[in-house]
């Protein structure tokens, strides 16, 4: 590898792995060669680069002292302040010193520091109730400013953290953010206000979901097998939740509502307190999570009207589990109007 390179060095702080699981399954040519043609280095990467021990501290080393340059650090996993602070909970194995230690450290030679999933992004998993390791993100604590870095971190480069948040987040947002950060594409106008890149974090998960003709009509799935809108019942939080799922394929094809399961609006801060898992909480037979920018009343006098119009096709396939009603031919025998 040539200096001219991106380089990237890869840390797994309180992580269980996914992360890195989904960016394998990048692309039919695969990661490394997508690294390759970007021009990015990957400097080291605890599951996949053949260093280990001694070889594997001497990098981290010699990117602490500068000896070499770093452009990209990538931290997956929340930073674990406990027990009491000290950050104990996890230590860097070999060196005596706690991975948020490390973190910390690193992050003051990286040109860019990179949140991978929303473990690093905002505690995440590891941070629900009780968190005994003091889970936390690299810039935020949940929803507030100030996590592991501080509020205020900035990269040498002049960017915050850069948030690729999910759980795990899709290869392509992860590999498309290290491909415009190599490029020097990704400005801080590109970032939300929780620091995840806009071309995925201003969109829906309900964004293109094969069940929109059902969301529609407010024809709502009751079981998990059932074809129909998984809103109203099954805790669906796909129109709360940022992210184009639905408009990429995952592994080439398919995602959570496409398999079944309902959208927990995994990008989202604090989506692991989140009520509804699975099953809708109500108000008086009201879902309490609502559309983003809709008010209530809008959309209960949107879900009365929709109900009422709800074809006969479209209010029985959605209590099934599979198309029972074809789409109906016209009197004339011309596709149209539902018999």
């Amino acid at each position: 590898m040539t200096g001219e390179r991106f380089s990237v060095l890869w840390l797994q702080a309180g992580s269980c792995g996914g992360c890195t699981m989904a960016v394998l399954e990048h692309g039919a040519r695969g990661l490394f060669d997508a690294f390759d043609r970007a021009g990015i280095e990957l400097l080291w990467h605890p599951s996949v680069s053949v260093e280990t021990g001694s070889e594997a501290r001497a990098i981290l080393e010699s990117v602490e002292r500068g000896e070499r340059r770093l452009d990209a650090l990538v931290i997956e996993g929340s930073v674990l302040l406990g027990p009491n602070g000290s950050g104990r909970c996890q230590m860097l194995a070999g060196t005596g010193r706690t991975m948020a230690d490390w973190v910390r450290s690193l992050s003051t030679r990286a040109g860019v520091v990179v949140a991978v999933g929303s473990c690093a992004a905002f505690g995440g998993v590891p941070a629900a109730a009780p968190d005994p390791a003091e889970a936390i993100g690299l810039q935020f604590d949940g929803t507030e400013r100030g996590g592991a870095l501080g509020a205020d971190f900035e990269a040498r480069g002049g960017l915050p953290v850069v948030s690729i948040a999910g759980c795990a987040p899709h290869p392509g947002w992860i590999v498309e953010t290290l491909q415009a950060l190599a490029r020097g594409a990704l400005v801080a106008s590109d970032l939300d206000a929780f620091g995840r890149p806009k071309f995925f974090a201003d969109h829906l998960a309900h964004h293109g979901c094969s069940r929109n003709e059902f969301y529609e009509f407010k024809a709502s799935a009751e079981r998990a097998s059932d074809r129909g809108c998984m809103m109203e019942h099954l805790g669906c939080k796909a129109t709360q939740a940022v992210g184009d799922c639905n408009q990429r394929g995952w592994n080439g094809e398919g995602s959570c509502t496409q398999g079944g399961y309902a959208c927990i609006g995994c990008t989202s801060p604090g989506f692991e307190e989140a009520r509804g898992f699975l099953a809708t909480p109500k108000i008086a037979g009201i879902p309490v999570g609502l559309p983003l920018d809709m008010p209530k009343a809008w959309f209960m006098a949107l879900a009365a009207l929709s109900k009422s119009a709800t074809p006969k096709r479209v209010r029985v396939n959605a209590v099934a589990d599979r198309v029972v009603v074809p789409p109906g031919r016209g009197r004339k025998g011309g596709e149209g109007s539902e018999t």
